[in-house]
């Protein structure tokens, strides 16, 4: 028996036996989600991820993770994919095409905000030769999911930023009429402003161009 399938099996069991068709609704209204809610809250996922078998193999959980994800069909079943995505024993620099997938097919920020966050952020700062220029790629990207990771996959980084990389990122998109562009460079450069305020103060004053949403997201704690 291949072990991923007691995971699988266990996340599908977890979310019925926490289900709550009274939930369910709103949070889909909320989310604006195409895709079912079964009504499990955040709690409720999390209480089920710590009860969830451990997998060792490094090919088995990703089999699992992505058959959560592309067989999903309630929101909660993505998820769980999504925590299960993040495991620290197992990222590397090869998982790019897989979380690229994720953002594409997800195409929503509940979950492309952590996958650039947390998955792709995290990569970038261990493996810049690899992620940088894939950055800089997406940042000019057709799809809009694509262009807002670029722009937010440094989030937290403090230090830690590669400045040149953001400039572009935010550059490239600085006059997009996209809301959730515009909320994530405003997002990305406040953040940012929590490590150098005056860099990100002289940035705005030097790029017109920003929409009056990115320019009030960037200075608001300034």
């Amino acid at each position: 028996m291949r072990l991923e399938v007691p995971l699988i099996k266990a996340v599908r069991a977890g979310l019925e036996e926490r289900a709550d068709s009274r939930k369910a609704p709103e949070m889909q209204a909320y989310m604006k989600s195409g895709m079912p809610f079964l009504g499990v809250r955040k709690p409720g996922r999390a209480e089920l991820l710590k009860s969830l078998p451990v997998v060792e193999d490094r090919d088995e959980w990703l089999d699992a993770v992505q058959t959560l994800w592309r067989e999903a069909t309630y929101r909660e079943e993505r998820y769980i994919a999504l925590a299960l995505s993040g495991d620290r024993r197992f990222q590397s620099a090869d998982l790019l095409p897989w979380f690229d997938e994720m953002i594409v097919t997800g195409a929503w920020w509940d979950y492309v905000d952590e996958i650039a966050s947390k998955r792709v952020g995290p990569l970038l700062r261990s493996a810049p030769e690899v992620v940088r220029p894939l950055m800089l790629e997406w940042s000019v990207d057709a799809d809009r999911w694509r262009r807002r990771t670029s722009v937010i996959c440094q989030l937290g980084a403090k230090g830690a930023t590669d400045v040149e990389l953001l400039t572009s990122c935010v550059d490239a998109n600085a006059a997009d009429p996209d809301f959730f562009l515009r909320k994530g460079i405003g997002w990305a450069l406040r953040e940012f402003a929590k490590t150098e305020p005056g860099w990100v103060r002289a940035f705005v004053e030097a790029r017109p161009e920003l929409s009056p949403l990115s320019r009030r997201e960037a200075l608001k704690h300034l």
